[in-house]
């Protein structure tokens, strides 16, 4: 199988992110905007996802349903996103403009992304 270094960088980070969601959960909970009810349920199915869609990635069979799952998680996971950016609390500290420069970056991902499926 040879696979592009950037599908091999793409699956890495979203299999890491995932296991990090397991490994830090309160950090990803706390980002979790009120109005959804669970977030510890949200953050263990989130996490799974990005480690089962970084899997899916590598194969080439299930290449294009991988990508098209990581578009549909980035754009689900874009309300953790604005919570961070209104949520003192939930932005861990960080200054504002990285907090903004955070939203366009999901556009930056969901292109990325989309370069995998077809």
């Amino acid at each position: 199988m040879n696979l592009p270094w950037h599908l091999y960088l793409m699956a890495f980070l979203y299999i890491i992110a995932g296991i990090n969601h397991f490994r830090s959960p309160g950090m990803y909970i706390r980002i979790i905007p009120p109005a959804f009810k669970n977030p510890k349920l949200i953050n263990t199915l989130s996490g799974a996802a990005e480690i089962l869609l970084g899997i899916l990635l590598t194969l080439p069979f299930t290449r294009k349903f991988a990508a098209w799952g990581i578009i549909v998680l980035l754009i689900a996971i874009f309300p953790a996103n604005l919570f961070m950016l209104q949520n003192k609390k939930a932005s861990f500290g960080l200054p504002k403009w990285i907090l903004f420069l955070r939203l366009p970056l999901q556009i930056v991902l969901i292109y990325w992304a989309y370069q995998y499926t077809f």
